[in-house]
């Protein structure tokens, strides 16, 4: 089977049992869905959602947000992982948005990253999920699913090579949604240690079931 091939297949099934994936983080507006994005590194999505109902109505704007101190935000994202770096992150975020960018929140990666708190990765969720560019945020899910079915050459050893290598074979209108179609099935599909194969929809083109079932009748 071709990489052409492959692609096809796998994206045929998620189009076909995945139709409407998104985004796990709650959020109404685009600040929310930075700040959730932000905290969301190295965390689970789960837990930031537990943690910004709260966050939100005491600071629900980049003003609000920029106007708190350290130990004031501080108790709100206290069981985030790494809630030191990701109180500064905050508030330094919300202050660039109100001078730099009017309060809004930027639709382009080259102005996100500019953001404390915001790289590349984070920087693609917001404009794919915000802006359906065909951006493709890669993380530890997408960098393995992609690895595992032979989405990718294993020369792609970045981040920013696998995505290059994603946006390269998939159509550009599909780009944002396959981002989460990668997420999710390594979130609950492929899982790093013990992945659900008997639960896998994408076994027939998967090189690493392949290789674990070699020789096995």
């Amino acid at each position: 089977m071709t990489r052409k091939e492959k692609y096809r297949f796998v994206i045929n099934y998620f189009e076909q049992h995945a139709p409407n994936a998104e985004t796990e983080l709650i959020y109404d507006n685009p600040f929310q869905l930075l700040v959730a994005v932000i905290l969301s590194a190295q965390c689970t999505d789960k837990r930031v959602n537990l943690t910004t109902p709260v966050l939100f109505a005491h600071y629900p704007t980049p003003y609000s947000m920029a106007q708190a101190s350290f130990d004031e935000l501080f108790p709100f994202i206290r069981s985030i992982s790494y809630p030191n770096n990701k109180t500064k992150h905050l508030i330094g975020m919300a202050n660039m948005l109100i001078h730099d960018f009017k309060g809004e929140v930027p639709m382009t990666v080259e102005e996100l990253v500019k953001l404390p708190g915001v790289g590349r990765k984070t920087a693609n969720v917001i404009t794919s999920v915000i802006d359906e560019q065909p951006n493709m945020a890669v993380d530890t899910h997408v960098f393995r699913v992609s690895h595992r079915l032979g989405l990718t050459s294993p020369s792609a050893t970045t981040p920013l090579a696998v995505e290059k290598e994603l946006i390269k074979n998939i159509p550009t209108e599909l780009v944002h949604k396959a981002h989460h179609w990668l997420i999710l099935h390594g979130r609950y599909i492929c899982l790093a240690r013990t992945p659900k194969c008997a639960e896998c929809g994408v076994t027939e083109v998967c090189n690493y079931y392949k290789k674990l079932n070699k020789g096995r009748k």
